[in-house]
């Protein structure tokens, strides 16, 4: 195997690996709360706001936003001359590791995890100019304001982060790199999303707030 080759091979198991901290099962489990068995079934801050309160929502956010920017961080030092190669490489993979996360699976018994937006976010971070961050930012707080549906507004705060990146790298403002990046993103977030598209769509989807039994 070359370095090239071993390179690659250790940034995405790392990433991997990184993505699949249960940060929302962990919580639960101090709490003797199975999250994958109340409220959505999901693995993700919204369910645990929903389940354990607002503040430690915000903590599994900022804890599965912090595992993408890290991985990308570490994943940096690990390939440094692989350029956005390493980026875009880690920061699917930390996503993947999140959405089915080995550790969640070996605790669990069954293939599970997250829907990845907080994780996405952290990369997004890494990946994406200022003005695009506060902009997709703005426009997801706007929506969730005037709707209080999370879902809709990770959806349209993924959407517009993917066309105004694509739109930078087809003008050379960005690594075309980031093209894969963004594609790659959306089929993540479509394919962990479905569901909350087909309940927003029939108006059956949870608003944010409401709170379940545990």
């Amino acid at each position: 195997m070359t370095d090239f080759n071993f390179e690659i091979f250790l940034v995405v198991i790392f990433s991997y690996l990184m993505g699949s901290i249960p940060t929302a099962y962990l919580v639960g489990k101090l709490h003797n709360i199975d999250i994958f068995a109340v409220g959505s079934g999901n693995m993700g801050a919204t369910n645990v706001s929903r389940t354990l309160g607002v503040k430690w929502g915000i903590f599994v956010l900022g804890v599965d936003a912090l595992k993408g920017v890290l991985a990308i961080g570490l994943s940096q030092i690990i390939a440094p001359d692989l350029g956005m190669i390493t980026t875009t490489l880690s920061a699917v993979m930390v996503i993947i590791g999140h959405n089915w996360s080995l550790f969640a699976s070996l605790l669990t018994g069954t293939l599970r995890g997250g829907k990845g937006a907080a994780t996405a976010f952290g990369t997004l971070l890494m990946i994406a100019p200022s003005y695009v961050i506060i902009g997709t930012m703005f426009m997801g707080g706007f929506i969730l304001a005037r709707t209080r549906y999370v879902s809709l507004a990770v959806l349209t705060m993924v959407a517009m982060a993917v066309i105004w990146l694509t739109v930078l790298a087809l003008q050379h403002t960005l690594d075309s790199m980031v093209i894969f990046y963004c594609w790659a993103l959306s089929v993540l977030i479509i394919v962990r999303f479905r569901e909350n598209i087909q309940r927003l769509a029939e108006g059956k989807e949870r608003r944010f707030g409401d709170r379940v039994q545990n």
